[in-house]
């Protein structure tokens, strides 16, 4: 693994360059805690809304029909129906929270699983790089270079005698 600031070879899974101390760890893993953090409070508040609507919903129900029996009078098919009627709301309304649920919680799952297949590919490349990096250590100087480092400079001035 390389830094991505000063190009440094740096050991897996440091946090740091060593080199020149810039953050090897990408912001994606905060932004992910952060994600899930959002939705389990998103989630929580999905199931306190589906807990109070259902409650309350009943409730109301309850109460109008006390109201239309005691009050208003009307007959017992007409109390039926709007029971019904008002029953269906709540469900539908019930429904549409428990699907927001579902879908908040499918979201939090593939964030997951995008992290951990971004953290295996970080890990096969790494693995890649270090093989590359051990194949091609520096080569042996040649015998050119050996001798041609090794011979003393001519005298360049002209000896005039």
């Amino acid at each position: 693994m390389y830094c991505s600031s000063c190009g440094e070879a740096v050991k897996t899974g440091l946090s740091y360059c060593k080199r020149c101390g810039a953050e090897l760890i990408p912001k994606e893993r905060s932004a992910n805690k952060d994600i899930e953090e959002s939705s389990k409070v998103s989630q929580e508040s999905l199931v306190w809304a589906i807990v109070s609507v259902t409650i309350a919903g009943i409730g109301v129900i309850i109460g109008l029909m006390a109201v239309m029996k005691e009050v208003v009078h009307f007959n017992q098919g007409v109390i039926t129906a709007f029971a019904i009627l008002s029953f269906l709301i709540v469900l539908a309304a019930d429904s549409l929270f428990i699907w927001m649920l579902l879908r908040s919680m499918r979201g939090v799952k593939e964030a997951n699983d995008m992290t951990r297949l971004t953290e295996q590919v970080a890990r096969e490349i790494s693995a890649a790089q270090d093989r590359v990096d051990r194949a091609l250590a520096e080569p042996p100087l040649s015998v050119t270079e050996h001798t041609t480092r090794s011979l003393e400079p001519a005298d360049s001035r002209n000896k005039t005698e």
